[in-house]
Order: C-alpha cells, then structure tokens, then sequence
C-alpha cells in the first residue's frame, strides 16, 4: 500500500514540476517573440516557437491579456534574479551592470504594448508597475553601489533615475527602424564611467 503511495505522490510531484517547465518554456518562448513583434504577435508564432500546441497556450493563458501579464511578471523576476548572478559571475561590477541594463532593455521592448492591453484595467496595471519598482530598483541600486564602490563609475547614481533614462531612450524604438535604442543606451552606461 505504501508503495504505491509513494508512486503516486511521485508521479504528481512529476506532473507539477512538468507543468512548471512547461508554463517556463511557454513564458520564455512568448518573451522573444514579443521582443521581436510585440505583444500582438500571432499566439501560433509563440506556439511554435515554445514547441507546443496553441491549445497547450489557451490552457496555461485563455487570454493575451494573462499572457501578457504573465510574461511581464516573468521577466521581471528574472532580471531581478540576474543581477546578483551577474555581480558573481563577470569580472567587475560595470560589466555586470551593462549586462544587466542589456536584460533590462529587452524587457522594456517586451513591456511596450502592456498599457494598452491593461488599460480597462487601470489597478492592475498599477499592481503591475509596484511589482516592477519593488523587485528591479533595489537589483539596479545594488548594481550602481557595487560598481560606484570599486571605482568603476561615479557614485551618488540612483536606479530609478538610470532605469528612468534607460526607458525614456527605449520608448522611439518601436515607431522608427532606424532609431537604436540599445547603441544609445551603450552611450549612456559608458557616460556612467569614472573620469581617468
């Protein structure tokens, strides 16, 4: 009787870590096409792009909306959870910082189009953009404390200040081909620097 408890048990835990892995490969498949086309991208192209049928999307999400915003709360943990990652991982704290303002950049182009989904929704948006300040300004001041703290760049930066000039230079990259928001974002991390 007990083993087969345990089987059980088992093949739910089994069950809910797939279930997890799919809902994470649906989550990260919608991100790169929303990157690419934005949040009106046909759902059939983050079907194919996560491997999986569209019904398996309409069960994890019946609407764009859920997707939208699912996607949206995805990314920002993720980049909340990357800058730590990247303070151990690159060699100094201005590379982690660039690299992190590179997610951050990627996340504002997935983010455009989320206003007007939510916008009959004016509470979850703003639900949406506590969620965003609470989790990423710490991560970016932790990055600029880091880095400030080795030398690298000028002190007394805040995050939400850089955020703010990092998303102010992401908002014409959708309505103009030839404007390159990440080349002037490039412009601005290197204008953090520490004179020589």
């Amino acid at each position: 009787m007990n083993d087969s408890g345990q089987g059980a048990g088992s093949a739910a835990g089994s069950q809910r870590k797939d279930a997890r892995r799919n809902r994470q490969t649906l989550l990260d498949a919608a991100a790169a096409v929303f990157v690419t086309s934005g949040v009106e991208a046909p759902v059939r192209d983050i079907a194919a792009k996560a491997g999986v049928g569209m019904g398996t999307i309409y069960r994890h999400f019946p609407t764009r909306a859920d997707l939208i915003i699912a996607v949206y709360r995805h990314q920002v943990d993720a980049c909340a959870e990357a800058g730590p990652a990247l303070l151990e991982s690159c060699a100094t704290p201005y590379a982690a910082l660039g690299q992190w303002i590179d997610l951050f950049v990627d996340f504002l182009v997935t983010k455009h189009g989320l206003a007007a989904v939510l916008q009959p929704d004016n509470a979850g948006f703003d639900t949406l953009h506590a969620y965003f300040l609470d989790r990423l300004v710490p991560v970016c001041d932790q990055l600029l404390d880091a880095a400030a703290g080795r030398g690298e760049i000028r002190s007394g930066l805040e995050g939400l200040e850089l955020m703010r000039g990092v998303g102010n230079l992401c908002v014409g990259a959708d309505s103009d081909p030839r404007y390159d928001a990440r080349r002037l974002v490039g412009l601005l991390i290197a204008g953090l620097r520490q004179p020589q």
